[in-house]
């Protein structure tokens, strides 16, 4: 295995010798960071451990994660560990991007246990896949949904559909269980458009043409 990881630490690391990173991927609150050395005291060999935060799949619009003490020199090349007061941090490779600029902090409401992974990076509903396109922009779309969009939907039950093309607008619906859900606007404002935007650049707009106000998800009733 390889152990020399991407080192990085604030000015408050015991390694003052080590040059500080500009941006840390995750940040501790102080409030958190007492709570999390207590709790790495209760464990076996504590100097040896740090808190590895890593991102394990997605659930919806947001990310899930795993925390765990573990020792940190089993970090791997181009992983981040770095320093937190006397914490140490350790943030895999492949969840750096992904919890940049996110915090790690206590409830906020009174008797609620655990911790907070306040995070403002979402991933991408659609997989952020780029497909070669051809055609004019309505053949371009239709090409997008069927290779892309509409796989990924349909383990929701859900599908899109192009409605039109008005010069460089573009209409989508939604129908199956995306019809009538409480998410699929942001489905379609944060991967739909986004994946149309980037795949189809001269697309100026993508409008939601979906009625939503059929009932919750009509095509199962």
């Amino acid at each position: 295995m390889n152990t020399d990881p991407q080192v990085l630490d604030t000015p408050d690391s015991p390694d003052a010798d080590v040059e500080a990173p500009a941006v840390m991927p995750l940040r501790v609150t102080e409030a958190a960071l007492e709570k999390i050395l207590e709790l790495k005291q209760a464990e076996d060999e504590p100097e040896t451990l740090g808190l590895r935060v890593s991102i394990t799949g997605t659930h919806g619009t947001d990310y899930t994660y795993d925390l765990a003490f573990e020792a940190f020199a089993d970090a791997e090349d181009g992983d981040a560990v770095y320093q937190q007061g006397d914490l140490t941090v350790w943030v895999p490779e492949d969840s750096i991007d992904s919890l940049n600029r996110a915090t790690l902090d206590l409830p906020s409401a009174s008797g609620q246990a655990g911790l907070v992974l306040r995070n403002p990076n979402k991933p991408d509903p659609l997989g952020g896949i780029h497909l070669d396109l051809t055609g004019t922009i309505a053949e371009k779309v239709q090409q997008l949904l069927a290779e892309q969009v509409n796989p990924a939907l349909a383990a929701h039950g859900g599908y899109a559909e192009l409605v039109g093309v008005d010069d460089t607008k573009v209409f989508i619906t939604m129908g199956g269980g995306c019809q009538g859900c409480a998410v699929s606007a942001m489905t379609l404002r944060d991967g739909i458009e986004r994946s149309i935007r980037e795949n189809i650049p001269e697309v100026t707009d993508v409008i939601d043409a979906t009625d939503h106000d059929a009932g919750e998800t009509p095509y199962y009733s």
